[in-house]
Order: structure tokens, then sequence, then C-alpha cells
């Protein structure tokens, strides 16, 4: 049977919050006199990078819909010819590259 029952939070989590040196940092006060942490994001030049690439990668549509229709008419017509021999080759390079990654 349990007799007491002792509060963990306020003795565990506290303590550690108020050491940790990090955190405290960016705390600035605010009026009423309570304190709240200051975030703050850095991006590296890599980072804003794939950003911007990112935002003209959005901007290409997922399907180019000529290339769409120029390969269904190709097809209907009997024009359109897979050439093996490239493929294959192309299914070998990248197993290959796969192999080396």
């Amino acid at each position: 049977m349990i007799t007491t029952i002792k509060d963990t939070t306020a003795q565990g989590i506290h303590p550690y919050q108020k050491s940790d040196p990090l955190r405290n940092e960016g705390d600035k006060p605010v009026s009423g006199g309570s304190v709240v942490a200051a975030e703050r994001v850095d991006l590296s030049d890599k980072a804003k990078e794939f950003q911007r690439i990112r935002k003209i990668l959005d901007k290409v549509p997922d399907v180019r819909h000529e290339k769409v229709q120029e390969l269904k008419e190709r097809i209907q017509s009997g024009s359109y010819a897979v050439d093996a021999g490239k493929v294959a080759a192309k299914m070998v390079g990248e197993s290959l590259i796969d192999l080396i990654a």
C-alpha cells in the first residue's frame, strides 16, 4: 500500500532548467516580470541554396504534358521504337552507380 507520493517533477525538471546555460542565454524579461526564451534559427549557405533550388523546382510541373502527348502520338502511329541496347546500357550503368554509392 502506498502512503505517500513524492512530486518528482518539481525536483527533477526545475533544477535542470535552471542549470541549463544554453536555455537561459536567450531568456528575456517581458512585462509582468516573467521570462520568455528567445528562439533563433541560422541557416547555412548550403541550406539557403537548397531552399532557393526547392522554390525553383516547385515551379516545374510534375508532368510534361507536351512530351506525353508527343509519345502517345508516336505510339499510336507506330513510329515509336525502343532501342534495347540503350535501355540495357542505362540499366547497367545505374546498377553500377548504386553499388558504388
